[in-house]
């Protein structure tokens, strides 16, 4: 399978995918570790990690207590 991250607002709105997909768990976390900053500048609020279709995760890209 294939893993990715889907890109959310805090409703639960998609926003996108990420631009590319993962051969493996570790290889889409580090990519979320490298990314999350801009991600976040361009207002993604949550994501969620997908296998394939199946949901594994979803996080926040905020501080706790920060609304976004």
């Amino acid at each position: 399978m294939a893993w990715s991250w889907r890109l959310e607002k805090t409703d639960g709105r998609t926003v996108g995918m990420s631009e590319e997909t993962f051969s493996t768990q570790a290889d889409a976390e580090s990519w979320l570790g490298e990314n999350w900053r801009g991600l976040r500048a361009d207002t993604v609020d949550t994501v969620t990690l997908l296998d394939g279709e199946a949901v594994v995760y979803g996080m926040s890209l905020h501080e706790p207590g920060d609304p976004g």
